[in-house]
């Protein structure tokens, strides 16, 4: 089998199993009935590339952990983000009416629900984590924790709205998208890796190297497709950061230059993962999926 297709098959094959593990979570006998209920589904299943449940469990693989132990804290990652696209997409927020090719949450089921499924889907993340069978639950949990708050990605989002319509120097629009975007996914692979237990210093260095360059990589084509993509392709509005003013790492850098940066992201994710030889081979086709995917 060529690596590419076989790389296909086990990205489809985890993306099947983080949709089983959510359905479980989200499932009618786990959550009390309701809209908020409807809503919370709505926002987490049935749609996404998988992309930070896939980092945590390339991460875990990378080091021998269990899938059955990996699930729990990719799951809680994607929880974590369905929550923050929810709140993203709201009027007070980028103002989005559309997610994955359909309405955004708050379109489908009115700001006020939105706002609450965003908060039961943090607070089932994190629930997740502390009752599952990881090594340490409550290091877990406090890594997810300062990834998602004012240190990581709701300090990045705060930045990006005082920004907005303004410019920034690429030095801050990096700092920026390493809160907003790259924190998270940095969560997402740790997290992984941690579900086998306390790792190395040299394993831990490794992992931290390419999260930051595979994470900031994610950025740069988003604003590239940004530019390029269509709805049809994205899934969700096509140029809204040009029309919202937001400094981006094309209108700083240019088309051709933000596509040679990501480019330079990729091979440093690579560089980062040499020490830790076949073992890191998941994790290094996966920055080649997030650089050189089309949406």
């Amino acid at each position: 089998m060529r690596p590419d297709v076989e790389f296909a098959v086990w990205a489809s094959e985890r993306q099947q199993r983080i949709e089983s593990v959510l359905g479980r979570m989200l499932g009618t006998e786990a959550l009390a009935a309701g809209p908020l209920a409807d809503a919370m589904r709505y926002a987490a299943l049935g749609g996404g590339k998988r992309m930070r449940p896939l980092l945590a469990y390339a991460a875990g693989e990378c080091v021998g952990a269990d899938p059955d132990v990996v699930d729990a804290p990719a799951a809680a990652v994607e929880l974590i983000h369905a929550y923050s696209l929810v709140h993203d997409d709201l009027p007070c927020m980028d103002d989005d009416v559309l997610r994955r090719g359909r309405p955004t949450t708050h379109v489908a089921f009115g700001e006020a629900m939105a706002l609450l499924a965003g908060d039961a889907l943090q607070a089932l993340a994190f629930g997740v984590l502390a009752g599952s069978g990881m090594p340490d639950p409550g290091r877990a949990c406090l890594l997810l924790a300062d990834a998602a708050g004012s240190h990581g990605m709701a300090g990045g989002q705060a930045i990006d709205l005082a920004v907005t319509g303004s410019s920034l120097a690429l030095g801050e629009l990096t700092t920026m998208h390493r809160l907003k975007t790259g924190a998270l996914i940095d969560a997402a692979v740790r997290l992984g890796a941690l579900s086998r237990g306390a790792l190395a210093v040299d394993v831990e260095r490794a992992l931290a190297g390419y999260a930051a360059a595979a994470g900031l990589a994610f950025q740069v084509v988003d604003d590239v497709l940004d530019v390029e993509g269509t709805a049809e392709s994205l899934g969700k509005t096509a140029g809204k950061d040009a029309a919202q003013g937001k400094p981006t790492f094309v209108t700083l850098m240019g088309l051709a230059a933000a596509r040679a940066h990501a480019e330079a992201l990729r091979l440093d994710a690579h560089a980062a993962l040499a020490p830790l030889g076949a073992a890191g081979a998941r994790l290094g086709e996966l920055a080649d999926w997030i650089t050189r995917r089309s949406h």
